[in-house]
């Protein structure tokens, strides 16, 4: 005879509980392994500057030379006070907001795997990869004046960027001439290393670059025609986003293109994360929620460009 719901329930309480210590904090390995699951599971985030902090506010300080340090020299003499470079210094303040991640699983599911050894590294990575989801969207489309209170925690990656804007006037699909009008925008000092930069959008609108590229009668376009190839611009990679908006035009599909170092990016995650859970009886159903806090900065904002009214089909 089979365990009752509620036996299944309770059984399946117990083994989640081990994955929690006093409070329902994670133990540090664990929120290791939670942080880590959760990064390789976005598209995002592993090419970001990602932060574990201690706290939940944290300073980073940064240093640049914005000005020509090198000057003509005189042997045996020091260069003139007005002609000395001094680095400027500034912090990246990230202060971080707390989110929640919700998963439900039926007593169906848990009876299959209760039993298993590895039950709760499968849990813990289910949690992981829901709250993925979660960050990336609050990351790229996070605006503090959002009528959606999730996304009104923070400003996002593309809110930030205000600097260096190209407005395409009338809407258009993506196309080489927004590309090359965003890679002129970008100050020059900042494409030193064009290697580190990357173009992201939505997946629709790299779809629509891709079958452009394809449409061209030569072996090259054969191969954006019947393969994955990686999509560039004059060397720089295109990355689809799954989470990048394709709904921001009024009566038309549109998105927006960003071009950035991918590092610029940093993203903070509190290490103190907790796991707590409750049972639902009559549904049949363990909740397990996880929570956790973060906050996403640009560490140089000039250093980044924006296109924006880019149709999408």
């Amino acid at each position: 005879m089979g365990m009752t719901n509620r036996q299944i329930l309770e059984k399946a309480d117990t083994v989640v509980n081990d994955l929690i210590t006093g409070g329902g904090y994670m133990v540090p390995e664990q929120a290791r392994k939670f942080l880590r699951i959760m990064i390789e599971s976005s598209v995002l985030l592993p090419q970001c500057t990602v932060v574990g902090m201690k706290r939940p506010k944290m300073l980073i300080d940064k240093i640049r030379f914005a000005n020509r340090i090198l000057r003509p020299g005189v042997e045996a003499q020091a260069l003139p006070v007005a002609q000395r470079a001094a680095p400027d210094f500034s912090q990246v303040e990230l202060d971080t907001v707390l989110i929640k991640g919700e998963v439900r699983i039926s007593s169906e599911t848990l009876e299959d795997n209760i039993e298993q050894q590895g039950f709760k590294d499968t849990l813990l990575a289910l949690i992981a990869e829901r709250a993925t989801l979660d960050v990336e969207d609050l990351s790229i489309n996070g605006d503090i004046l959002s009528a959606d209170p999730y996304l009104a925690l923070l400003d996002g990656v593309r809110k930030q960027i205000t600097s260096n804007v190209l407005t395409v006037a009338p809407k258009a699909a993506i196309s080489k001439t927004h590309l090359k009008g965003m890679k002129k925008l970008m100050p020059n000092e900042f494409l030193r290393n064009e290697r580190a930069m990357r173009y992201f959008t939505s997946v629709d609108a790299v779809t629509d670059y891709r079958d452009f590229l394809a449409d061209r009668a030569t072996a090259v376009g054969d191969k954006f025609l019947e393969g994955t190839a990686p999509v560039l611009y004059q060397g720089i990679p295109m990355g689809a986003i799954p989470r990048f908006p394709e709904n921001l035009g009024a009566g038309t599909d549109e998105t927006q293109i960003i071009l950035l170092d991918p590092k610029n990016i940093y993203v903070g995650f509190w290490r103190k994360i907790t796991i707590e859970t409750d049972k639902d009886i009559s549904a049949g159903q363990l909740i397990v929620v996880v929570t956790l806090r973060m906050d996403v900065k640009l560490a140089h904002e000039p250093a980044t460009v924006k296109a924006t009214g880019i149709e999408v089909a």
